[in-house]
């Protein structure tokens, strides 16, 4: 009789002792935060950087294109003959 017993009074003592269990706490993610003019600065100055990579890089390529240019121009036509 004791052990029929046993079983229910556990089951509700762990019932109650999940029941009673704090939540649990997460960081809020309410907040927003604002950085306008350092974003701004930030990806001026990215744009700024990329603009001067790409400078020199069209020169080059302009560079090139003019040389292949010249090339074709000084190289005899090549005349097929069948």
């Amino acid at each position: 009789m004791k052990t029929k017993m046993r079983l229910p009074a556990l089951v509700n003592t762990a019932i109650v002792f999940l029941m009673t269990t704090a939540n649990a706490f997460a960081a809020s993610t309410s907040k927003v935060f604002v950085s306008k003019l350092g974003i701004l600065l930030f990806l001026g100055f990215c744009a700024l950087v990329l603009v001067v990579q790409l400078i020199p890089a069209l020169i080059t390529l302009y560079g090139m294109l003019k040389g292949i240019g010249k090339e074709q121009e000084k190289s005899p036509s090549r005349v097929k003959s069948h």
